[in-house]
């Protein structure tokens, strides 16, 4: 089949751009489809993630996020020319290109891409959890954002009816969405299975994710200063991008600079995790929690605030790691503490781990993909 994939860029070494690369991958190299991955504002950035040579990739040359560096009444006046732009040329490459498939991650291409009649079956991919998606819209003014967000999400869900399938990733995500009839939950897959297990002996724990808001570790650094009253030679090590001024003003003032450190990102992040005893998710949302996922895949066992989105899909609380209430800060550092005193406990939530998330393995996750690309183009 042939089957164009489009993402706002491939530069960033975020998740998103982290697990569509993955996914492309497998599907030009091990499915032999014929694979296109369409960028917006990729420009002569150089992709972050290795790529296949089998991938054709194409860019839009339309860059919408670097205006939010500008003033609001700016990108305003200047967003109807861009989104123009970017229909029309989007539109054009679908009608000469003629995928089987166009899978989109659901940005502002899902306002006109089931109108484009080019023949391809039309795949939203919802890398997200819904709550905060219709959230913080207009920063600042609640009863406009409250307005604003209610027209919007109405229209938005109106566009996504319209798509062939909407792809979730997880059973609790399904949940989150009763006006859609057009689901289907595939979760992400493991970027990697190594043969080496961690021994989780090792005086450090991992967490993985950018430095935003979100990833809540703001919250993760508070439980940590608890942690290293009692353990002082254990470690903490976060590894991501983006603005660390205000956590690392959180560290400092908190007297954990030998302690807590912020890593820059590494591509070869398995080893990272293969060095450590024990992986800490501190999310206010996740999608998925793919690094959830890595961590237990090299025998990490990972303790997780249940938030809102994936990691309920992934742990096995008790068994293969531990779940802890939603923000609960003095819980998530008795839990870190929990596993650091007990290292039998820890050795055997690992063990289970590896074994109980061979079920996100590439192979297994891309075989329903393909029942759903095969499904979609009987349909037609």
């Amino acid at each position: 089949m042939k089957i164009l994939y489009y993402l706002p860029s491939l530069y960033n070494s975020g998740g998103l751009e982290r697990i569509i690369t993955l996914k492309a991958n497998y599907l030009a190299e091990q499915l032999k489809h014929e694979v296109v991955v369409l960028t917006s504002e990729q420009r002569s950035r150089p992709i972050y993630f290795p790529l296949s040579k089998k991938i054709k990739v194409m860019d839009l040359d339309v860059p919408f996020d670097n205006d939010y560096r500008q003033l609001l009444l700016i990108r305003i006046l200047k967003y109807p020319f861009k989104y123009y732009l970017f229909k029309k040329r989007f539109s054009e490459l679908l009608y000469q290109y003629k995928p089987d498939i166009t899978i989109t991650t659901l940005r502002r291409e899902v306002n006109f891409i089931s109108s484009v009649r080019d023949g391809s079956a039309k795949i939203g991919e919802f890398h997200f959890t819904r709550a905060p998606y219709f959230s913080n819209f207009l920063k600042g003014n609640a009863l406009l954002n409250r307005k604003v967000n209610k027209y919007w999400g109405k229209h938005y869900i109106s566009n996504l009816q319209k798509l062939d399938r909407i792809v979730l990733l997880t059973h609790q995500e399904l949940d989150q969405w009763p006006e859609l009839n057009n689901t289907v939950v595939i979760p992400n897959p493991l970027a990697f299975f190594p043969d080496e297990t961690s021994t989780c002996g090792t005086k450090k724990v991992i967490s993985v994710g950018r430095y935003v808001f979100d990833k809540g570790f703001d919250m993760l650094i508070d439980a940590w200063k608890k942690v290293n009253e009692r353990h002082p030679d254990w470690t903490l090590h976060i590894y991501g991008e983006g603005d660390r001024k205000s956590l690392n003003d959180q560290i400092n003032s908190l007297q954990l600079n030998e302690s807590c450190i912020l890593e820059k990102p590494v591509i070869n992040i398995e080893k990272r995790y293969l060095e450590s005893s024990i992986f800490v998710l501190s999310s206010r949302h996740e999608g998925f929690g793919m690094v959830i996922a890595e961590a237990m895949a090299c025998g990490v066992p990972p303790i997780s605030f249940d938030c809102p989105g994936g990691p309920r899909d992934i742990i096995k609380n008790g068994i293969d790691g531990i779940l802890v209430e939603h923000k609960d800060i003095p819980q998530l550092a008795e839990k870190i503490c929990f596993l650091i005193e007990n290292k039998p406990v820890r050795m055997e939530m690992g063990r289970k781990a590896k074994i109980n998330i061979e079920r996100f393995k590439i192979e297994k996750v891309m075989e329903k993909w393909q029942e759903l690309f095969d499904s979609l183009k009987k349909g037609s």
